[in-house]
């Protein structure tokens, strides 16, 4: 066991066994480095990323890798979800060394943080296109000996280009309509009319987007905003990347369609997704987008809720080894589940075959397993088939109900089970508007609980916000998101039962936010407070990452 065995994020302690001498990121670290001289290799993941799993396996439970990486480097490991602020000023670093980003992130630093080399994921040994862990390491350690000046130079390039694009603008402008017009305007450029969603392959659900759209649409009376919006949901409740078996949204889909997801479900996306359904419905009257709220929402109190009613922070992509094992389906598993007739209904409705509609991600081959998915919406199958729909709707349920049943005896994906005030922040903003949209008490009752969870248990001496909790410690100074989705879920609260309580801890919270977080000098806020760990640059964010 190495010193991450003692951590609480679920994605550390599934490296604590690694041969790799990880450390948490802690001065400890920084102050071996300095004191043997080596770079700092930092891994920045989270415990449900699909290729975080893959670069673990290859690389870090690879007893030669580790012995390269423990003899060049001093090993730092990091939950993104845990430390959102290293995540973001790292990421930034290898957007701009890389030209990309994404989970794993890797980033090579000085001992005294700075850094000089990043990317993604790299595997043990070289591809095609990709150099590996056995070919780098012994470069990274070369030009650490024998050309540190010319590190050194990079560093400093490196910290004046992360100062320069963290600064505010000259001169700053208040949000005009004009903004919000070429906003429209980008968004319709890119908009894909046959499939929904924007642009080509992976797609996002993003549901700020379609929330933006469904908004100008009522503004400016622009029937084609809202058109934009309900094209792309009714396409993501149709595709694969919606589970409608076990209900909720899975984190984007690899393909234009919608179809082949990445299966990951992350609270986030749940909370902002219903969301986004709840306006569409409130926006069209359109009564599927409220069963596909509620469907949300019974996943979430059903799944992803510990027993003081806060909520856990997401499911894994893998299950035994496989990515999307627990959610796809052959057809001889179908042969043994279903009857006939309904068999060949879920083979017409849900495009199932024998060779299967999933393809791997990777290959791009096929394999003999599906996902359910609708071409069309069930209106027109109903039509198609020369039925009521409300009989389709019956029959495709009892296919649901036993599909769910026989989907419970498989082992489930991994759960993250730690507790994140932002992410709650935003779930207990969606309940708590879904109690009031759809006047359903349960869901204002389930926004309560957390809220009064996060009241009593998320906050230090002072009274201010603590990020993460889990097995019954609650730590990490909070940061930007953690005010501002706590705040907006508490205002959400008050407009839902009118409790004055919650009112009165919004105007605390948001007191501490111009106190810790404003930048009085040039406006807007700093994502870390002033009392928070000093990092190369304290950022300012203005737009939605992931």
């Amino acid at each position: 066991m190495n010193r991450l065995a003692s951590e609480k994020s679920p994605y550390l302690l599934q490296h604590a066994e690694n041969p790799v001498n990880w450390y948490p990121w802690s001065d400890e670290a920084f102050k071996k480095a300095r004191a043997e001289d080596k770079p700092v290799f930092l891994s920045i993941g989270y415990s449900t990323c699909h290729w975080c799993h893959v670069m673990a396996h290859e690389s870090f439970e690879n007893p030669d890798v580790a012995e390269l990486m423990n003899k060049a480097f001093v090993n730092i490991k990091v939950d993104r979800e845990e430390r959102p602020d290293l995540d973001s000023l790292y990421m930034t670093v290898c957007s701009l060394l890389s030209g990309g980003g994404g989970w794993p992130l890797t980033v090579i630093m000085t001992p005294d943080r700075k850094p000089f080399f990043s990317g993604t994921y790299f595997p043990s040994h070289s591809l095609p296109g990709r150099i590996g862990m056995t070919d780098l390491i012994p470069r990274i350690v070369e030009i650490w000996k024998n050309r540190r000046q010319e590190v050194l130079d990079s560093t400093d390039s490196i910290l004046a280009t992360l100062e320069k694009i963290s600064a505010p603008p000259e001169n700053g402008e208040y949000i005009s309509m004009e903004l919000i017009d070429k906003a429209h305007e980008n968004l319709k450029s890119r908009f894909d009319a046959t499939y929904g969603g924007f642009g080509t392959a992976p797609k996002f659900p993003t549901p700020h987007n379609l929330t933006f759209l469904l908004r100008y649409g009522a503004l400016r009376q622009n029937g084609d905003a809202v058109h934009m919006a309900t094209v792309t949901l009714d396409a993501m409740s149709r595709g694969g990347i919606y589970d409608r078996i076990g209900h909720g949204f899975h984190r984007y889909a690899t393909d234009r369609k919608w179809l082949l997801p990445h299966f990951e479900k992350m609270l986030s996306d749940q909370a902002l997704i219903a969301m986004a359904y709840l306006e569409a419905w409130s926006a069209t009257g359109n009564s599927r987008y409220k069963e596909i709220v509620e469907e949300i929402f019974a996943y979430v109190l059903e799944r992803m809720t510990s027993p003081e009613g806060s909520f856990y922070t997401a499911e894994d992509a893998d299950s035994e080894g496989e990515e999307g094992k627990y959610y796809l389906w052959t057809m001889e598993e179908l042969r043994a589940l279903l009857a006939d007739d309904e068999r060949e209904l879920a083979r017409r409705i849900y495009s199932v075959s024998e060779e299967g509609n999933f393809a791997d991600e990777a290959s791009g081959k096929k394999n003999g397993t599906n996902i359910l998915f609708l071409e069309k919406s069930l209106a027109e199958n109903a039509a198609n088939l020369g039925i009521p729909e409300r009989h389709l709707q019956d029959t495709l349920r009892i296919i649901r109900d036993k599909l769910l049943a026989a989907r419970l005896t498989r082992k489930p994906p991994h759960k993250d089970d730690k507790i994140l005030t932002d992410i709650n922040g935003l779930m207990i903003q969606a309940l708590a508007m879904g109690a009031r949209v759809l006047d359903r008490p349960r869901y204002l009752e389930a926004a309560r609980r957390a809220a009064d969870f996060l009241l009593a248990v998320m906050q230090d001496g002072q009274g201010r916000l603590l990020h993460r909790f889990r097995d019954q410690e609650a730590g990490i100074t909070g940061m930007l998101d953690d005010y501002v989705f706590f705040t907006r879920g508490l205002l959400e609260l008050y407009q839902a039962d009118f409790s004055v309580g919650y009112l009165e801890q919004a105007l605390r919270l948001t007191e501490i936010v111009l106190a810790e977080f404003h930048d009085e000098k040039n406006g807007g806020f700093f994502q870390t407070s002033i009392s928070g760990e000093k990092l190369l640059i304290r950022q300012k964010q203005i737009y939605d990452g992931a």
